[in-house]
C-alpha cells in the first residue's frame, strides 16, 4: 500500500483502491448533518454503524469516531474486523436499523 492510501478511521485498516467504501456523515444529514463533516469508511464499517445505530443514536451520542468505537457492539465489530485482510467485504448480519 502506499502512503496515500486511505485508512479507514473505525478499523484502522487501509482502504485499498477497489475495496467497497463510502462516506459516512459523522451527524446524519436527516439529524442536521447536511454539509457537514464526513469521513471515508469501508463499506463494510459503515453497514455495521447503520446495523446497530439509528440516525437518532448516531446525532445524539454517537458523532465522532471515538464515541463510535466505544459503542460496545461496534467495539466488538472493529476487534472481529481489524483482522481481516484490507479489501475485505461481506453481507452485514442484522436488519438495518430504522432511522
Amino acid at each position: 500500500m502506499s502512503d496515500d492510501t486511505p485508512v479507514c478511521p473505525l478499523c484502522g485498516r487501509p482502504i485499498p483502491p477497489g475495496a467497497p467504501q463510502s462516506q459516512h456523515h459523522l451527524t446524519p444529514k436527516l439529524r442536521g448533518g447536511k454539509g457537514g463533516p464526513v469521513v471515508l469508511l469501508h463499506q463494510i464499517c459503515h453497514n455495521a454503524i447503520h446495523a446497530r445505530l439509528t440516525e437518532t443514536e448516531i446525532a445524539r451520542h454517537y458523532p465522532t469516531i471515538t464515541a463510535l468505537r466505544a459503542h460496545p457492539g461496534l467495539a466488538e465489530f472493529v476487534h472481529w474486523v481489524a483482522r481481516k485482510p484490507p479489501g475485505f467485504h461481506a453481507p452485514t448480519a442484522g436488519p438495518r436499523r430504522k432511522r
